[in-house]
């Protein structure tokens, strides 16, 4: 087998492969920023005596947030262009990582008093709930528009793959950037400064696509006319409509075409959501309560997790060209044996391959998703697909955490055993919803 190759999944001259790299760097950059806040903040929640929920409180408000942002940026992607909206993403994250960074500071020499912190450490998370959002739709939106049916489920898993390797980047490089005088805000400064050298590429690499300096260019790129029928059988009629006027179709997340997909996308987020909030509180309660020293066996977790879903979809997806209905139906399956081996598991080294297992699967079950969605509408309404896709992948981070962490409270088992029974009920959906089982190509009448 061939070494995994994040490029894999481009096919010849449809999409440069220096474009694709600025683009996966963006979304490298906001998981791995992202995920290293998510291993840091119960270690600096315990040290500035802030309640574990709180910590969910602070995802979940930037999550819906989030939620209702990304449409609205995935519109403005198709308006404005995709560079503009993920120059407007990217800086989102910048300023809100930075922000965040010195709020962290403040609480942790005792500047500022804990509720104090908690408070300004949410609102400056805010601004990546509300500008951050713009960078994942007009990326998907950018690669989707550039190639044709056949290699878009691999293309849109490669880019996808940059939130895996994100995950990986995240808890390794955050304890190095644990020193002194920052401390434990230390990560945030580092990626607020890493953010900034990839806008930066962003600017300089991709190019201008804003259809208000290029009147006559293709709003995808790609000279597609816009009503392009769709794999799942044609262009709505307010597609059409859209495209009469000159100007790109808006698409609800309740469209028929679509709808079976954000169902499944929001259950397996959502879940997945619950159970990866309160493992940072697992581990540091059964290693023994010490914050720092269990710092590392977080970050040993889930980066094991993170090469799992980087296995997933380097490897696997584009060696065995899986379809999504069978990313979807096997992922699930595969995830839910995992969560149920965080339940099961009673030691460190069992938390770690039930982990793995359970990222393996949500690692072939999220690209299936986001392929399939894309699949089923037509090329002039990516940005629009993109927009739901985005959207419901926030929504996931409204309750779910606090449904998980409130969960572990009770048991610290009991979020994993109901996110496992969870996993099952979905993957008897996927197996059963005709929607999910439609191949690419097939027609909604088949």
């Amino acid at each position: 087998m061939q070494a995994p190759n994040p490029f894999a999944g481009l096919a010849a001259g449809s999409l440069p492969r220096r474009e694709f790299a600025v683009l996966f760097a963006v979304l490298l950059t906001v998981a791995a920023g992202n995920t290293a806040l998510q291993t840091v903040l119960p270690a600096i929640a315990r040290v500035i005596e802030i309640p574990d929920m709180m910590v969910a409180v602070i995802f979940s408000f930037s999550a819906l947030l989030w939620t209702f942002s990304a449409p609205y940026w995935a519109r403005q992607s198709d308006i404005r262009g995709r560079r503009r909206l993920m120059l407007v993403g990217t800086l989102g994250f910048m300023v809100s990582m930075a922000g965040c960074g010195i709020s962290i500071y403040a609480g942790l020499n005792g500047w500022l008093a804990p509720v104090a912190t908690f408070v300004l450490f949410a609102s400056l998370r805010t601004l990546f709930g509300i500008f951050g959002s713009a960078s994942n739709p007009a990326a998907q939106a950018y690669v989707a528009g550039r190639t044709d049916e056949q290699d878009r489920t691999a293309a849109l898993s490669s880019l996808s793959s940059a939130f895996g390797l994100g995950t990986i980047i995240g808890p390794a490089v955050a304890p190095l950037f644990i020193l002194a005088p920052l401390g434990l805000s230390g990560p945030m400064f580092a990626f607020a400064a890493i953010a900034a050298v990839v806008m930066i590429a962003v600017a300089r690499v991709l190019p201008d696509d804003d259809p208000t300096h290029h009147p006559g260019q293709a709003q995808m790129g790609s000279g597609a006319p816009a009503s392009e029928p769709s794999v799942a059988g044609g262009t709505t009629g307010a597609s059409v409509k859209a495209a009469a006027a000159g100007r790109p179709a808006r698409l609800s997340v309740k469209d028929s075409r679509i709808l079976p997909f954000m169902i499944f996308g929001f259950g397996s987020g959502s879940i997945q959501a619950a159970t990866g909030q309160a493992l940072g509180f697992l581990v540091i309660d059964t290693s023994g309560g010490n914050v720092l020293e269990s710092q590392q066996e977080i970050a040993i977790i889930f980066m094991a997790g993170a090469f799992a879903t980087l296995f997933a979809q380097w490897a696997l997806i584009p060696q065995l060209r899986l379809t999504p209905p069978s990313l979807m139906r096997w992922g699930t399956v595969i995830a839910g044996l995992g969560t149920a081996g965080i339940a099961l598991s009673g030691s460190f080294h069992g938390l770690v391959i039930a982990f793995a297992l359970m990222s393996l699967g949500y690692g072939l079950a999220r690209p299936g998703f986001t392929a399939g969605a894309s699949l089923a509408v037509t090329r002039a309404e990516q940005g629009g697909v993109a927009g739901a896709v985005t959207s419901i992948n926030g929504s996931c981070f409204i309750f779910a955490p606090a449904i998980g962490i409130g969960l572990y409270q009770f048991g610290h088992t009991l979020t994993y055993w109901l996110g496992a029974a969870g996993l099952a009920c979905l993957a008897v959906y996927a197996f059963t919803q005709p929607a999910l089982g439609r191949e690419p190509g097939e027609s909604q009448g088949r």
